[in-house]
């Protein structure tokens, strides 16, 4: 019997920073996921100033769950993923964060329960902001530069053809397991993804 919460969830967050300067960077991929999952059930993002980003509101085989898109650039992140939180009762467990992950190559999308932030500014200022790392977080590849020196430039530049088409790819992984996602059905989700 696995160890994860079998709680469903509520609340999806996309990682990016705003603005049309950074949509085609690689550390906006979590707002790309995002992005789809609201064109695909039928949902729009609207800007929420009490929220500190945008958000949107989607029904999947009939549960509910947010989809936000924080607006105050990577670093402030938590500030918008603790407001909608509490504003709408929904736990840490209930969460889950997706963003772009230098340790995978692109292609390649994981499911991951808890851990540490592994320098990942969003991340870092989530676990900070709502007390707590016991969330759960879609690690979409974008790959290293291979040096850290380069990685501020590298996440905030555009992947090669080659590796956006590879990035999509597996978002489209990723959007079919969002009906198991929001069941709690997460071993089946892992499964479909990372198999594929």
């Amino acid at each position: 019997m696995s160890s994860h919460p079998t709680q469903s969830i509520r609340l999806i967050v996309g990682l990016g920073n705003p603005g049309a300067d950074y949509a085609a960077t690689r550390h906006n991929a979590g707002f790309w996921w995002v992005d789809r999952l609201a064109e695909r059930y039928g949902g729009s993002f609207r800007s929420e100033s009490k929220f500190h980003g945008q958000v949107c509101r989607i029904q999947v085989d009939g549960r509910e769950c947010w989809l936000l898109k924080p607006g105050t650039f990577m670093n402030r992140s938590g500030q918008s993923v603790s407001s909608l939180a509490k504003y709408y009762k929904i736990g840490l467990d209930e969460i889950l964060v997706a963003h772009d992950e230098l340790d995978l190559s692109p292609g390649v999308v994981r499911l991951k329960f808890g851990g540490g932030h592994a320098g990942h500014n969003g991340l870092r200022d989530i676990i900070s902001a709502m007390g707590g790392r016991d969330f759960w977080r879609l690690r979409i590849g974008i790959d290293h530069p291979g040096n850290a020196r380069e990685v501020v430039n590298y996440v905030l530049g555009r992947p090669s053809r080659q590796d956006g088409e590879a990035i999509e790819r597996a978002l489209d992984g990723a959007e079919r397991v969002l009906p198991e996602l929001l069941q709690g059905r997460f071993q089946l989700a892992m499964n479909a993804m990372h198999s594929g």
